[in-house]
């Protein structure tokens, strides 16, 4: 840009330096200079076409980076929510098998043991004599009465296990809070890119029509110029030619 407007200065200060021709507004100016002037203008001219593009080049990438942040962002997001519900989900049916398996355990420990005493019971009371019959049903009765209230609590066990296993199952899936809070953030994350790629695509948008609006008001001036400077040429060639005859 410097040498096109060192050149157009050069120009003109050959053209207001030119000695004029009498009775005429045209002026004599060496032609040699000034074409090679005008050729140097034209050589300067495709650096700034060049330096026009890199400015739309870099407003791509610029658009492109926006666009992969975005995406990054999202497939992030995605990634830790269903890793988060993955978790939650086994952690819950851990919790629950070892629930049912601690029960049923103590339930077939309960029944062993009233099986055990009503066996004991029987065994006692087919030794004792006929005077003990009523030990013996006494005692079983007890047996089964403490049969009965193990098995019931066992039962009672057993319940109370499966629904802690539930509540924290329960719990545990309400983790997916996460999961919607991370898809919150992940369309957040989007949004945000999406606005601020829309305001580089904008400031870019400006620049960019800047710099060709100084460059097309730059070639019209120096299109303005080198007409001025053939237009003078003609007129001074013509006058001399007519000064010659």
């Amino acid at each position: 840009m410097y040498r096109v407007f060192e050149a157009l200065d050069e120009l003109s200060g050959i053209v207001e330096e030119a000695r004029g021709v009498p009775m005429t507004a045209g002026c004599v100016v060496p032609r040699g200079d000034v074409l090679e002037l005008i050729d140097d203008i034209k050589d300067a001219i495709p650096g700034e076409l060049d330096d026009a593009q890199d400015v739309l080049d870099a407003r791509d990438s610029m658009l492109r980076e926006a666009k992969e942040h975005a995406e990054s962002a999202v497939s992030g997001a995605n990634a830790e929510a269903d890793s988060v519900l993955s978790h939650a989900r086994s952690e819950a049916d851990r919790l629950l098998a070892d629930a049912k398996s601690q029960a049923d355990r103590m339930v077939a420990e309960a029944r062993q043991h009233s099986e055990r005493m009503v066996t004991e019971a029987r065994e006692e009371a087919s030794r004792l004599s006929s005077a003990a019959k009523r030990d013996y049903e006494a005692a079983t009765t007890r047996a089964k009465a403490e049969a009965d209230r193990l098995l019931e609590n066992g039962n009672i066990s057993y319940e109370n296990a499966v629904q802690e296993g539930i509540k924290e199952q329960q719990r545990l899936v309400s983790a997916t809070e996460v999961v919607q809070a991370a898809n919150a953030e992940a369309t957040r994350l989007v949004d945000a890119a999406h606005a601020e790629a829309d305001r580089l695509r904008g400031e870019c948008d400006i620049y960019v029509d800047n710099k060709l609006a100084q460059f097309e008001e730059y070639l019209n001036g120096t299109l303005r110029s080198v007409n001025r400077g053939r237009h003078q040429l003609r007129t001074a060639a013509g006058t001399h030619d007519y000064v010659q005859h």
